[in-house]
């Protein structure tokens, strides 16, 4: 079955905000078993939105539309449907009295604006509001194509595709699931891991394969639909487990989990204790560490020395590493991951020095980060250039850094490089 969504509401169009709803309402049509094949935008132009309207309705088994069903003069979601429908728009008695009710018991004298909500495309159906004012709207062609409208709300559309949509199209697709699980990789190219598992990719149908980079890492979706999840997960499982094997040490899960969610259970796991230093970061890294619930067990804090004194008075890194080396180095790198560990008592502890840009630094160009770990009898440090820009290459050095200390407590090999692999780096 086949689903499209539309976004109606010039703000989005001006990236004002962003279409959360679509992405919601993709996420819980795949629970269902739904294809959501397309996600358009429009702005508040009556022509625009009929035009939009009409080829959803061409080649969709329902589209769902989300957004202008308010009070106000841009608020034309109403007529757009009726006019892609060829219906004419109906007063319905019901929602008139909803609508002065609901504005009596909040002592308020009801706009005369708002009576358009209470109009209906003639044939179709409506689905009286708990919150707020505006009502959805259901409309079946006689070729059994549907169309539903709500409100663009968050809180009210979920209530319409809760309490009314979803059931209805669930009961339309019959006992269906389309279920994703993903492989996430550190360390390696978007391009690299296709490379490794092109065959998958090739043959296979159900379940698909597919890739996403950004934020330093790729993440490998493998998608499968059955009639009910656990088929669906019986598909995905040997494909799972072969992607895991083929990409090897770099795939840090399969469960959808973060970087610094692995870290932190191998933490708790190992009942060892990490802190940082920081320069490139910031405190970035230390965000990180801190986000996983119970962080505080294992996380013990970051010293962000952003200047070449804080790194010498407070982490302890010697004149003579600055002078033959540089602030961004290897040798300064580890020498500040060991202040670190020493000035928290942490059993291990990371560090990141290097250039995010705009500009060079000491004759380093932007985007050269050096990573380090301090631990007992070990020490670790890589350098590697990081792609893109300012907040790019900050990223790609939290990857990193997390990646070594993933590495140093799975007791997995650190490679040559830590960041971006052979290949695009995205």
């Amino acid at each position: 079955m086949r689903a499209e969504i539309v976004g109606v509401g010039t703000e989005i169009l001006l990236g004002q905000i962003c279409n959360d709803n679509a992405q919601w309402m993709s996420q819980k049509l795949a629970e269902i078993g739904w294809d959501v094949l397309f996600h358009q935008a429009v702005g508040d132009n009556l022509g625009r939105i009929t035009d939009i309207l009409r080829v959803a309705l061409s080649r969709a088994d329902v589209v769902l539309v989300t957004g202008g069903l308010g009070p106000t003069q841009d608020d034309i979601t109403r007529e757009g449907i009726a006019a892609a429908l060829g219906a004419r728009l109906v007063r319905e008695p019901e929602i008139e009295r909803f609508l002065r009710k609901r504005f009596a018991a909040f002592g308020r004298v009801m706009p005369e604006s708002n009576l358009q909500q209470a109009d209906v495309p003639e044939g179709g159906r409506y689905f009286v509001p708990k919150r707020g004012t505006a009502p959805g709207l259901a409309f079946e062609r006689a070729d059994g194509v549907r169309l539903y409208a709500v409100a663009g709300v968050p809180s009210e559309m979920r209530e319409m595709m809760d309490e009314h949509i979803l059931p209805e199209m669930a009961a339309l697709s019959g006992p269906a699931a389309l279920v994703s699980s993903t492989v996430r990789v550190a360390g390696m190219s978007e391009s690299k891991v296709a490379e490794v598992l092109d065959d998958l990719y090739r043959g296979s149908a159900n379940p698909s394969i597919a890739y996403l980079a950004g934020g330093g890492e790729t993440k490998v979706r493998i998608t499968a639909k059955a009639a009910s999840r656990p088929e669906a997960e019986a598909l995905i499982d040997p494909v799972a487990e072969e992607v895991r094997a083929r990409l090897g040490e770099h795939a840090y899960t399969t469960d959808d989990e973060t970087l610094e969610q692995v870290v932190a259970r191998l933490l708790k796991a190992s009942a060892m204790t990490v802190a940082c230093a920081e320069s490139l970061t910031g405190g970035s890294l230390g965000v990180r560490l801190s986000w996983a619930p119970g962080s505080s067990s294992s996380f013990l804090g970051s010293a962000v020395c952003y200047t070449t004194e804080s790194k010498r008075s407070i982490l302890g890194v010697s004149q003579s590493t600055i002078e033959e080396y540089g602030v961004v180095s290897e040798q300064c790198a580890l020498e500040m991951a060991c202040g670190a560990r020493r000035l928290f008592g942490a059993s291990v502890a990371l560090s990141l020095t290097g250039v995010a840009g705009p500009e060079e630094h000491g004759g380093k160009p932007v985007g050269m980060v050096c990573v380090g770990l301090c631990g007992e009898d070990v020490e670790e440090a890589r350098t590697f250039r990081a792609p893109g820009d300012r907040e790019m290459v900050r990223r790609w050095a939290e990857q990193a850094a997390l990646d070594l200390l993933r590495r140093h407590l799975a007791g997995l090999p650190v490679p040559a490089q830590l960041g971006p692999a052979t290949g695009t780096a995205d």
